[in-house]
């Protein structure tokens, strides 16, 4: 299974947002070749996400630009090396190459209560997409697992389940963990696969059916820039409803009083020749309220950046900016990709070696005048 996560290894605001964020993206392609495959590659993304089921919270991670863009960038090219070498040989006993890796997908959906009142954890799913066939990869993890992924039939597709046995005895102390006691895997088709809560497996083969898709504009909310290298969409305060009931229980469902997107949330991070580039936005519902968020941002950050004695990832904070316009929160900010290249070799530096003192004993010369006593046994004693 450990080999399998390596290789897997994501709500939507209002149009005004999705205009602003999206200027990004006509500036950051590299040339028009590029432009051209990326644009494909986006509808080819599409055109997979929107079969996966709802979801609460969704992070879109692009392999493809990350590893043969960004990296090559923040690197020195002695490490770039070894690393297409690594990646060589994970295709060689994997059948997977991370550089052709198209997306990961990670997604979150958070449940009702339980009949009984119960808070449940949120069901997760880890979705990858590329150059590999999902059934080898399935093939593997049965051969990692060693026998403990047991199979079972749901719908057309077959499942391969394993339950975490350490878990197991903690949920008897903890029902909170009890949801997480499992896991599943399964191929969505020939080169998508996935990995997560069983029940969360299901619903995305569902999906795969037409039964219970994400909506077209969370996906367009996600994945709007397809330039981005990662970007992030959720709706945070209706996940809060659903978990704590104030939409009703999984046995008692209830009508929500109040319609609201405040909290809606989209940011990516993209690049150009120079920088990467962060963009957000955060629904407030009314101006007001985006002004007093927008100032509890900035407080957090000015916070943040005075608690950490690193001045580099100070200097990071700092180029973050929050600001209010109208109903919304936006955050922007520029990072040149020099500074950061300096962050990452900073940190990639082996530390020097702290030299022990060794006491050293050196044998004390008798002093001066004093001659050594030599005990002798007199005779007949």
């Amino acid at each position: 299974m450990g080999l399998l996560l390596f290789a897997l290894v994501a709500a939507p605001v209002d149009t005004r947002a999705q205009n602003v964020l999206g200027q990004t993206g006509a500036t950051v392609a590299p040339n028009p070749s590029a432009s051209v495959a990326a644009a494909s590659t986006h509808q080819t993304s599409n055109t997979s996400l929107s079969t996966l089921p709802e979801v609460d919270l969704l992070l879109y991670i692009n392999p493809q630009r990350i590893l043969n863009e960004a990296v090559p960038k923040l690197m020195p090219a002695k490490d770039v090396e070894g690393m297409r070498k690594a990646f060589d040989e994970v295709k060689k006993n994997a059948g997977v190459d991370p550089a052709r890796i198209e997306y990961i997908v990670v997604a979150t959906r958070f449940k009702k209560p339980s009949e009984d009142l119960n808070f449940q954890p949120p069901e997760f799913m880890v979705v990858s997409s590329g150059d590999f066939s999902a059934e080898s990869l399935m093939g593997m993890a049965r051969l990692a697992s060693q026998g403990k992924l047991r199979d079972e039939k749901y719908g057309a597709k077959t499942l391969g389940l394993m339950t975490i046995d350490p878990l197991v005895k903690e949920a008897e102390k903890n029902p909170f963990l009890k949801g997480l006691t499992e896991v599943g895997i399964v191929t969505l088709n020939a080169n998508t696969i996935a990995i997560g809560s069983p029940s969360y497996l299901r619903a995305a083969i569902d999906a795969g059916e037409g039964k219970g898709r994400i909506s077209a504009e969370t996906l367009n909310s996600l994945v709007r820039d397809p330039h981005a290298l990662i970007s992030f969409a959720g709706s945070p305060w209706h996940s809060f409803a659903k978990s704590f009931g104030l939409l009703g229980t999984e046995t008692n469902p209830r009508a929500p009083r109040c319609e609201s997107k405040i909290g809606d949330t989209y940011a990516a991070l993209t690049m150009d020749a120079t920088n990467f580039i962060l963009r957000g936005a955060t629904n407030a519902d009314n101006p007001d309220t985006a002004k007093i968020i927008s100032k509890l941002y900035t407080g957090l950050l000015g916070f943040a950046a005075k608690s950490i004695p690193d001045p580099d990832a100070q200097s990071l904070i700092k180029n973050i900016a929050v600001t209010a316009e109208g109903d919304e929160v936006l955050v922007n900010a520029d990072f040149p990709q020099q500074m950061i290249k300096d962050l990452i070799q900073k940190h990639m530096k082996p530390k020097p070696k702290q030299v022990e003192a060794t006491e050293v004993t050196t044998p004390a010369k008798p002093a001066v005048g004093v001659k050594k006593r030599v005990s002798r046994r007199r005779r007949g004693h």
